[in-house]
């Protein structure tokens, strides 16, 4: 067959390739679906945005979805945890953590995707959450990618130098740094320096592109005409978890009306999909977060104390 174009990894794919790489190799993945009717759910969207003129400070169901999801892991902290697991000694410890840091793909002004990290979105409001990604976005238009993605290869490598694994460190530096098809390129000389002159608060950094505690991937923020289920995604270590919510579809849903009868019913419905590490997870640590969500989808009007 006939190629008609090579396209060579730059240090995004690089990385993303890695990770997952490593995820397939290492994490045993269980994965379980939640469908949510939303339909009165996106009734309450819309008076929590009632008055506002502001774009930037409308609500959106990508923002109200991180929120039920961080409410569902506070339920379940278990799912919040990170893992450092030795197969050879068959050791293995969960660090808990306070703070619920979530690892988020978005799609920047220039088609590029990148993962950035929310830090503690475990109690903020919506407009708190609003404004924080907003923010992120805002820095992340005015960032050069590849500078900081080799911020975060460098910062790996120099971790991986600590922890004794020099000849990975040497294979990463040679495919990344040395002439060739495969070199990386980043900035240099004047422009180097008028980048790094922006203020790192208009700009993203390592830290905002750091492992989260977990991975939320809204597919359906970036295909809204999508039409079916997140069946299995990457868990990224150390991380536990990892979710991904659909699109909002139309499907026929069983309901009870005011005198207890059932009947079917077309409603607005999302398909949250989640995927644990099965090493120190089992369906019993995800049951708080299913109940949790049980509670919220059944009581939408709780947006409102979120605001």
């Amino acid at each position: 067959m006939a190629i008609y174009k090579t396209e060579h990894f730059g240090i995004a794919r690089k990385i993303v390739a890695n990770m997952t790489s490593q995820s397939w190799e290492e994490i045993p993945h269980a994965v379980m679906s939640y469908d949510a009717d939303v339909t009165d759910l996106l009734k309450e969207i819309k008076k929590l945005n009632e008055g506002v003129t502001d774009k930037s400070k409308k609500i959106s169901i990508n923002t109200v979805m991180l929120k039920i999801i961080c409410e569902g892991l506070k339920a379940a902290p278990k799912l919040n945890c990170t893992l450092d697991f030795n197969r050879k000694l068959v050791r293995g410890t969960l660090y808990y953590h306070d703070n619920i840091d979530i690892s988020m793909p978005m799609i920047l002004h220039t088609g590029e995707m990148m993962t950035v990290n929310m830090h503690n979105m475990e109690n903020k409001s919506l407009s708190e959450m609003t404004a924080a990604i907003n923010d992120t976005i805002r820095r992340a238009n005015n960032s050069d990618m590849n500078e900081v993605m080799f911020e975060v290869s460098m910062d790996n490598t120099i971790q991986g130098l600590k922890k004794g694994k020099i000849l990975q460190t040497l294979r990463r530096l040679y495919g990344s740094k040395m002439p060739g098809k495969h070199k990386v390129n980043t900035l240099s000389g004047q422009k180097k320096k008028s980048y790094y002159a922006i203020p790192k608060k208009d700009r993203l950094t390592k830290h905002d592109i750091e492992q989260g505690t977990t991975t939320i991937t809204n597919i359906g923020s970036v295909g809204r005409n999508h039409k079916g289920t997140c069946f299995i995604l990457e868990i990224i270590p150390p991380q536990t978890s990892a979710f991904c919510i659909g699109a909002v579809q139309r499907k026929p849903w069983v309901v009870t009306d005011e005198n207890g009868n059932e009947k079917v019913e077309v409603r607005s419905v999302i398909t949250i999909t989640c995927a644990t590490d099965h090493r120190s997870i089992d369906y019993g640590d995800c049951i708080p977060l299913v109940n949790r969500l049980n509670e919220i989808f059944a009581n939408p009007s709780i947006l409102q104390s979120w605001k």
